[in-house]
């Protein structure tokens, strides 16, 4: 059975591009590595449904913060077939988001942090209900806010189906998202955590090469 790992953040953080290095460097130590983004946009009704409400879709659906927060997490629930067989057939899993980010996103907007009501339940639906599977490690990548920003506005100029959301265009929304990501982390909620700031990719793959060698 593979190690599932989850690269953490606000949007613009830079997880996929760190993601992409560190599972090509993996693959080259001779590691099976699969990655899985969430949410699942065009793969996953739920995660399609809640990006449509955060671009002014179904009425007041994105107004409700819990209601937001279960499509996230109907979305992975709906996944955990497939996140049994990449754990199966992998080495390790990297995944682009996982629960820490419902809980995270859904303390901001609620303004409450990683001891409040949100997280808790969050994390009760989606590794208690939903009974998803607990990460070896979880990576946060924490970076300035104003460089996150920058990078999301320039990907959504270039990419046009990546125009920002109304969670990407609020900056206080997304200041108070890194604060509560550092609580959970601190807490070493659900499991152990990692803060990369600026260190050097390779010792993030040494040490998840260390995580599969145990």
């Amino acid at each position: 059975m593979g190690a599932l790992v989850s690269v953490e953040g606000i949007d613009g953080a830079g997880k996929r591009t760190l993601i992409d290095g560190v599972g090509s460097a993996l693959r080259a130590r001779g590691l099976r590595v699969d990655t899985l983004a969430f949410p699942r946009y065009g793969r996953s009704v739920h995660a399609d449904l809640a990006a449509e409400a955060l671009r002014g879709g179904h009425g007041d659906l994105a107004d409700s913060v819990y209601a937001m927060a279960l499509m996230f997490a109907l979305d992975r629930a709906d996944a955990r077939t497939e996140l049994s067989k990449m754990l199966a057939d992998n080495d390790i899993v990297l995944l682009d988001r996982y629960v820490a980010s419902n809980a995270a996103y859904s303390a901001a907007r609620q303004k409450e942090s990683a001891d409040g009501e949100i997280v808790g339940w969050v994390g009760d639906l989606e590794f208690g209900r939903f009974e998803l599977p607990a990460p070896a490690l979880q990576v946060l990548l924490d970076v300035p806010t104003e460089v996150a920003a920058e990078r999301a506005h320039r990907r959504g100029e270039l990419d046009e189906s990546r125009a920002l959301d109304a969670y990407e265009r609020d900056g206080g929304l997304q200041q108070r998202t890194g604060e509560v990501y550092r609580e959970l982390a601190q807490r070493h909620w659900h499991g152990p955590w990692w803060i990369f700031r600026s260190d050097d990719p390779s010792t993030l793959t040494t040490r998840l090469a260390e995580i599969v060698a145990r």
